[in-house]
């Protein structure tokens, strides 16, 4: 459909926006789905894929509950050969990363483990927020919203796996954006709510202010988790380091510790607390079932 349109047809499509302020040369794919019934008041909803970055078929999974309540959705799909590691799953909160002496192991037909100790990841805080990602959210939703004639003030953002690491962390580093609910599922590892801390672990040299924790910690996010998401063998590429260990084995325990370290946050702070926990029965890494749920939540 080209560069940034003008108008949206009805139906499925994609077309490409430019990177952020300083980085408009690495363009992004947006795959989208507009129903017949589209209206400007309809809710708009952006889905960030896993480290497959396979947006359309992110887009497709949410067509039927689409096209029922009447939802327009975009799924933004980030190259590999431009967003790397540090530009994607971190959210490009950091850069010069350098993982030495990587131990990858197959442990399904589609799950491997990657395994480091924690002096072998190197990597520098990226202080400047024109290369964080987390504002291309709404700079599509703007852009939606311009074409469309959308009336809507802001808009739901659904990621699974490396989508729910990034989403995790829109919460934590950009909670002023217009996203207006946010589901991180089955993220890999998650950056905590601490500026005593460094990336990955936490947010200390980011520019990230602990006077903005109310807000974080305020935000409508829910951590969706497959219960069965929960070892090595369950799919996708899950990172092992003795620190990053300590939230637990597995996406399923990581999930349920990142939420309890930020609700006992906000009861020491004493700071309202927004965020949920949701869990999934019968779900491993299963980006299509983990949508059906969002969807069911977002839009019952």
């Amino acid at each position: 459909m080209g560069f940034q349109p003008h108008n949206l047809p009805t139906g499925a499509g994609y077309f490409q926006i430019a990177g952020g302020s300083g980085r408009e040369s690495r363009h992004v794919t947006v795959h989208y789905y507009k129903p017949s019934q589209f209206t400007p008041q309809s809710r708009i909803l952006i889905v960030i894929p896993g480290a497959g970055r396979n947006s359309n078929s992110y887009r497709n999974a949410w067509l039927e509950v689409a096209s029922r309540k009447d939802i327009l959705v975009a799924a933004l799909g980030y190259p590999e050969e431009t967003y790397d590691f540090a530009a994607y799953q971190m959210g490009g909160v950091v850069k010069d990363i350098k993982l030495n002496n990587p131990k990858f192991i197959s442990t399904g037909p589609n799950a491997r483990i990657l395994q480091l100790q924690d002096k072998d990841i190197q990597m520098n805080p990226e202080a400047d927020q024109n290369n964080w990602i987390f504002s291309d959210f709404d700079r599509t939703f703007d852009l939606l919203a311009k074409i469309t004639g959308s009336k809507r003030a802001g808009y739901d953002i659904f990621g699974h796996s490396a989508g729910g690491q990034i989403l995790h962390r829109l919460a934590l580093f950009h909670p002023a954006s217009k996203a207006e609910r946010i589901v991180a599922a089955n993220a890999g590892f998650y950056t905590l709510p601490s500026f005593s801390k460094p990336p990955p672990m936490g947010m200390e040299g980011t520019g990230v202010r602990k006077e903005q924790l109310s807000q974080i910690l305020g935000e409508q996010l829910t951590i969706l988790l497959g219960e069965e998401d929960n070892s090595d063998a369950a799919g996708g590429t899950l990172l092992h380091t003795p620190l990053i260990d300590k939230q637990g084995k597995n996406r399923f325990a990581r999930g349920r510790n990142f939420f309890r370290t930020g609700l006992e946050i906000s009861k020491s702070e004493q700071l309202q607390f927004g965020w949920k926990l949701q869990s999934v029965p019968r779900t491993g890494h299963d980006f299509a079932r983990m949508a059906e749920v969002a969807a069911q939540l977002l839009y019952p």
